[in-house]
């Protein structure tokens, strides 16, 4: 396998990691946008979603 086949498998197998949120390469970047936006659009239509907009309303 030449390196660049090794680097490639590498990436393939990544997964999202909280401390993509720290890191400024670009897989990092996207793993972390794409985790914030799966779990905004899985928490808009849950109790947790709801408690939270309250939790954030000011009266």
């Amino acid at each position: 396998m030449t390196n660049e086949n090794k680097k490639q498998s590498e990436i393939a197998g990544r997964h999202y990691q909280v401390e993509d949120m720290e890191k400024n390469d670009q897989i990092s970047s996207g793993f972390a946008e794409t985790h914030e936006q799966v779990s905004d659009h899985f928490f808009s239509g849950t109790v947790d979603q709801l408690i939270n907009h309250q939790e954030n309303k000011t009266e």
